[in-house]
């Protein structure tokens, strides 16, 4: 009995397993499809994400912690900056990012650990990849002005709310960020001009290598922009090069690398766990996993509470890459889905996904980022059910 007491973890998880793998239904259609669907989604995910979009993130992420100045970080963001500053800031960061879920976690995880506040860093990390302008213009497109007016004023709103009551839930974090260990405090010979160059050709490598094709209704210069982005996101290759090569010392380059790799050794295999289990359980864009598409489908028509809340909680757990939320909730319409939890979907499925969630635990710990989820998921809940009962 002491044994048992004693090793009862390793003996429940060893049996767990066994009996996971024992009743494994390989073979079976439904099965096969879905996890052959999870390494199509992995496929997918590897060739469009990770150099353009996480690796560049990565880079900034590095940045962040190395080179910004942690009394601007605190200045602007943090616990005790101005709240009307600081949570303008973080809520309307996402119009020029245009992240994913998943892109937007290094940086989240470069300003919190650089001493932001946890109501602007949360802010920030919801309204990263809820906000972006192509977005909400796509979404008035296809779906119609008065969704998308209601997406980006939705979104807004959201940020700054779910920022406040973290802020408020943790009072603690005040504490907290001022007991952050800092990674370097030397004083660099870099002027906040030549900080400035390195950021922007970072950030504007990451905003134009990514830039998508035009859709209907986008303006000329759009597809112009398209068109050029190649050549766009040289020209800021070549200004972080030679960035680094007139103003940066070898040292800070090496810490640099260094805290980018930690970024990515931290947040890539998390990702990459939680975008297989997701592409298992639902599939991908256009495709199904475990749970059929026609179940969700079923649950979200009409406009009660259960359905905007199954739409916000599904969409939580799915992962959708930039943009590809609009198609997708586009046809859930068209087979029955109401206009509620349409929004709600849209509210809470690009800012969380099974891959996101993995790493938010990671930065902010279980209790923190399990408040965060059900604060996005309850009021994306409220809000569809609100405007489908207005609309």
């Amino acid at each position: 009995m002491e044994f048992i007491k004693s090793e009862w973890k390793w003996i429940t998880g060893i049996i767990g397993i066994f009996l996971l793998f024992f009743f494994l239904p390989v073979g079976t259609a439904r099965f096969d499809g879905s996890v052959l669907e999870a390494m199509a989604l992995l496929k997918w995910y590897a060739r469009q994400h990770v150099l353009l979009c996480l690796v560049p993130a990565f880079f900034i992420a590095g940045g962040l912690t190395v080179f910004l100045n942690k009394g601007a970080v605190m200045k602007y963001l943090g616990a005790n900056a101005n709240k009307f500053l600081a949570y303008g800031i973080a809520s309307c960061s996402g119009i020029l990012l245009a992240v994913c879920s998943c892109t937007v976690l290094p940086l989240f995880a470069g300003i919190y650990k650089r001493g932001a506040g946890l109501g602007p860093a949360t802010a920030f990390l919801y309204s990263g990849p809820a906000i972006s302008v192509l977005a909400i213009v796509l979404t008035a497109n296809v779906l119609g002005a008065e969704m998308g007016t209601a997406r980006a004023v939705g979104a807004i709103i959201f940020s700054i709310a779910i920022g406040i009551i973290m802020e408020t839930v943790f009072k603690e974090d005040k504490q907290d960020v001022a007991e952050k260990p800092e990674i370097s405090e030397e004083k660099s010979d870099n002027t906040i001009l030549k900080n400035v160059i390195f950021f922007v050709s970072m950030t504007g490598f990451l905003i134009f290598a990514n830039w998508s094709a035009p859709q209907s209704g986008n303006s000329a210069v759009w597809a112009l922009i398209y068109s050029s982005k190649w050549t766009i996101s040289s020209v800021f290759i070549i200004m972080l090069l030679g960035t680094l090569a007139a103003w940066f010392k070898k040292e800070e380059i090496s810490e640099w690398l260094q805290s980018s790799w930690e970024y990515a050794k931290m947040i890539l295999p998390l990702l990459f766990i939680g975008v297989f289990i997701a592409g298992l359980l639902l599939g991908g864009p256009g495709s199904e996993g475990l749970i059929p598409s026609s179940w969700v489908a079923k649950a979200v028509g009409g406009n009660s509470v259960l359905s905007n809340f199954t739409a916000s909680f599904v969409g939580a757990f799915m992962y959708f890459a930039t943009l590809t939320e609009i198609p997708i909730i586009q046809g859930l319409m068209h087979n029955g889905m109401g206009k509620g939890p349409a929004l709600a979907l849209l509210l809470a499925g690009p800012a969380l996904s099974l891959p996101n969630m993995l790493v938010i635990r990671k930065v902010l710990g279980t209790k923190k980022t399990a408040v965060y989820i059900s604060l996005v998921v309850i009021m994306a809940t409220f809000t569809g059910w609100i405007y489908g009962a207005l609309f």
